[in-house]
């Protein structure tokens, strides 16, 4: 007796009391109502669990303190109107010295004015005055000194290839007009292969890896060399040739790769209106780290850029060489952003929110279409036996 009275007790406490069977109304737009709630149940269901299943990322801000990192620059630019063989690619720091100990792996691929390859085997692009486009021929006494053409230093007395002979020259601040006269570029065909390559561009893909300073690296006509501690370039081979850089930046980055990274200058594209442009992209770098899930540490880079353009013109006074230059400074701050999982109990929280929200909005809506069915169908039948 006394546990009947103790269900007897509990069943008071019941929130959800039933009603018969035989006192239950199913209609039409009870039904319509079911079916739209129980969709929209399941599509934020779905929504919801796609929701948990994803990877939370918490950024972070703090300053940063790393010394003597290097810093991993990947390029991947085609300079549709400038043959390779006028290319040249430096980097340099802050200073304006050209950086020392740079890694590098650059490439340029001779293309069409289409930008399709011509010659599939990528040449290795240096960087300064370390040239390697000269070309040794075996039948050559190796031992021989050939004649700088009066460039000759203390330090070089022998030029044996066209380089030599260029390399010299530019050490003394002269200018090789008369190429045609050096029999060592004679002999290699230098003043051909300028000839061959006239109406062709070039495709410069690969990496560099230099000191993390502020500094900049940059493509531009001609042969680099220091001069009274100034960094020019060597342009008198060409003459009076007009060098159009119109480029097309296909992938620009500081760093590896992390999912979700965005490169602003990635598929930018420049036709070159005016012959003898410098194209200036200032780059400011924010040093980026990315920790994943599995623990994995990925120390990387973003960046912002502003462009700007000048026109080089001798005669009115403008200053400057042609080329593509990207002048980069870092931030003194790091982000870092962290993955974790997301919360199973705030999963929970949302599902019961969903399912509880939908059935009680459902239930009103019904509740609303019923009785206003009813009441109408009641003004018909009053009119009906009026």
């Amino acid at each position: 007796m006394q546990s009947k009275d103790i269900v007897s007790t509990l069943k008071k406490f019941d929130a959800y009391p039933k009603t018969l069977e035989d006192f239950r109304v199913k209609t039409f737009g009870g039904a319509a109502v079911t079916l739209v709630s129980g969709l929209l149940m399941f599509l934020l269901f779905v929504s919801e669990l796609s929701f948990y299943l994803s990877t939370e990322v918490t950024p972070e801000l703090y300053v940063d303190t790393a010394r003597g990192e290097k810093l991993r620059i990947n390029v991947d630019i085609i300079f549709s109107k400038l043959p390779c063989v006028y290319l040249s690619i430096d980097a340099m720091d802050v200073s304006g010295e050209q950086q020392i100990d740079v890694m590098h792996s650059i490439f340029k691929t001779r293309v069409d004015l289409d930008g399709k390859p011509i010659d599939e085997n990528a040449e290795k692009g240096d960087l300064g005055d370390k040239s390697h486009e000269a070309k040794e021929l075996l039948e050559l006494d190796p031992n021989r000194c050939e004649s700088c053409y009066g460039a000759e230093t203390a330090g070089k007395t022998c030029c044996n290839t066209c380089e030599d002979v260029r390399e010299a020259y530019r050490r003394k601040g002269w200018a090789l007009s008369e190429i045609d006269n050096i029999k060592q570029c004679l002999r290699e065909g230098w003043k051909d292969k300028l000839q061959e390559q006239k109406n062709e561009g070039c495709l410069v893909t690969g990496h560099l890896e230099v000191n993390k300073v502020a500094g900049n690296f940059h493509f531009a006509p001609g042969k680099s060399f220091q001069q009274h501690h100034v960094h020019v370039h060597d342009l008198q081979p060409f003459g009076s040739t007009q060098f159009n850089l119109s480029h097309h930046i296909r992938h620009l980055s500081f760093g590896h790769e992390y999912p979700g990274i965005k490169h602003p200058l990635d598929d930018t594209y420049i036709s070159a209106e005016d012959a003898g442009s410098m194209y200036q992209y200032f780059v400011k770098i924010v040093p980026t780290m990315y920790r994943k899930l599995n623990g994995e540490v990925v120390r990387t880079n973003q960046f912002s850029v502003t462009k700007h353009k000048r026109v080089i013109r001798q005669v009115s006074g403008e200053h400057g060489l042609p080329g593509v230059f990207v002048l980069y400074e870092f931030s003194p701050m790091v982000v870092q952003y962290t993955e974790s999982r997301r919360s199973f109990m705030h999963f929970l929280t949302g599902v019961c929110a969903i399912v509880g929200g939908i059935f009680t909005v459902a239930g009103l809506v019904d509740s609303m279409i019923y009785h206003s069915a009813r009441a109408l169908q009641k003004k018909i039948d009053l009119g009906k036996a009026s």
